[in-house]
C-alpha cells in the first residue's frame, strides 16, 4: 500500500481514508503543527544538515541544548545523540569489547544490540549456569526496555540472584519506551536500581516516540566521554542540529502529548473488554491481537495496523499502535471489533 503523505490517525491511499493504528509515532508528534513549528524555526537557524565530526573545532550549542536536555529528561549523569538509533547500540557494544569478558542476551533483542559471541541469558527459562558460578567476570546484559511481542518493561529483578563475582553492566534498548513510560516519558532507565548492578547504559531511537530521526546514548558522564573517544565517533557526522534543538525546545509539548497518550490509553483500558488472545496494558500504546487474519478483517472496516515479518520472526507481526493523536470515535471502532473476539 502506498501513501503520498504521512500517515496519521487517518491514511489515505487510492482515493481511500483509513484509520491507521500503525507506525511508531507514539506521541503523535511527526505531523504535529507546534511542533512542526518549532523543527523549521530550527532549520532556518541551524540549516538542514551539518556534516563535520562531532570532535572538530567548531561546536555547535544545538548539540550541549539538546543532550543537556535528554540527560534529565531521561535522569542521568549524561547524554549523546548520534544519527540513529542503530548507530548508538553499535557504539556501545564496540566501547564495551575491551572491558567486557562475557556479553549475555534477553530473548529477541533487538539487532542493534547484538553481539555475535553473547551468551542467552536464560536457558530452558532458568538462568544461565554460568551467571551464577565463582568465575570473577565483567559481564554486559543486553535486553530492550520492551521486549516483541510484551506489552510490559522487562523484570530486572532476575538480575538480583546472579554471582556477587559478576561485575554487571546492563545495556537497555528504549527505542519503544523513551518518551512512554517512567515519569513524563522519561522511560525505565531510572528505575532500574538493582544494587548488583555497576552500570547501566540506555539507547534508543529518537526517531519514533520522540519523532525525530537520530539516537540517544545515556549513562555516567564517564561513559558518556569514552564514546566521545570511539574512532567511529569522531569520525561520523552527529545527529542534525536542528533536530537537537528541537528535542529541547519541544519539552513541553512532550509532556504534553504523554499526557494525551495516557488518556488514551486509560479510555482504551475502561472500554477494551479482557480477552487471552488480545495482548495490552494500560501503559503501552501497543496492541497484539493473536487473532486469525486480523488483519485482513480490520482492513475490510477501514482500518490499516502494522502487519509485516519482524527479523527472524516465520509469521507475520500484527501490531496495533495507540497514539496520542487518536480521536475517541477512532478507538471506540476498533475497540468494537476487538470485543467481538
Amino acid at each position: 500500500m502506498k501513501v503520498t503523505q504521512f500517515p496519521d490517525r487517518i491514511l489515505k491511499t487510492d482515493g481511500e481514508k483509513y484509520l491507521y493504528f500503525g507506525g511508531t509515532a507514539y506521541l503523535g508528534l511527526p505531523p504535529n503543527k507546534k511542533f512542526q513549528k518549532i523543527l523549521f524555526k530550527n532549520i532556518v537557524r541551524w540549516g538542514t544538515a551539518y556534516g563535520s565530526s562531532r570532535n572538530a573545532n567548531i561546536k555547535l550549542t544545538a548539540y550541549e541544548k539538546g543532550e543537556t536536555f535528554l540527560a534529565q529528561f531521561i535522569q542521568t549523569e549524561a547524554a549523546l545523540t548520534v544519527s540513529s538509533g542503530m548507530l548508538a547500540g553499535q557504539l556501545v557494544l564496540t566501547t564495551l569489547a575491551s572491558q567486557t569478558d562475557v556479553f549475555y542476551h534477553f530473548p529477541d533483542t533487538h539487532v542493534a544490540i547484538t553481539h555475535k559471541n553473547s551468551l542467552p541469558f536464560f536457558i530452558n527459562n532458568q538462568l544461565n549456569p554460568r551467571l551464577l558460578d565463582a568465575n570473577s567476570e565483567k559481564i554486559t546484559i543486553l535486553t530492550d526496555a520492551v521486549s516483541t511481542n510484551a506489552v510490559t518493561a522487562v523484570d530486572f529483578s532476575v538480575l538480583e540472584p546472579i554471582s556477587k563475582h559478576k561485575e554487571i553492566t546492563v545495556v537497555i534498548d528504549e527505542s519503544h519506551s523513551l518518551g512512554i513510560l517512567g515519569s513524563n516519558g522519561g522511560g525505565i532507565y531510572s528505575t532500574i536500581q538493582q544494587p548488583n548492578i555497576k552500570r547501566k547504559i540506555l539507547v534508543s531511537s529518537l526517531g519514533k516516540a520522540m519523532g525525530l530521526s537520530g539516537g540517544v546514548i545515556a549513562a555516567d558522564a564517564a561513559f558518556i566521554s569514552k564514546i566521545k573517544t570511539n574512532d567511529t565517533f569522531v569520525s561520523s557526522a552527529g545527529m542534525n542540529p536542528a533536530f537537537v534543538k528541537t528535542i529541547a525546545d519541544a519539552k513541553k509539548l512532550y509532556f504534553a502529548q504523554n499526557k494525551k497518550l495516557k488518556e488514551n490509553l486509560n479510555y482504551l483500558d475502561s472500554k477494551l473488554i479482557s480477552n487471552p488472545n488480545i495482548l495490552f496494558d494500560k501503559n503501552y500504546p501497543v496492541i497484539y491481537p493473536r487473532i486469525e487474519n486480523i488483519n485482513s478483517i480490520l482492513a475490510s472496516e477501514k482500518i490499516i495496523i502494522t502487519h509485516f515479518k519482524y527479523t527472524s520472526e516465520t509469521d507475520y507481526l500484527n501490531r496495533i499502535i495507540i497514539t496520542a493523536n487518536h480521536k475517541k470515535k477512532d478507538l471506540d471502532k476498533i475497540i468494537k471489533i476487538l470485543n467481538q473476539y
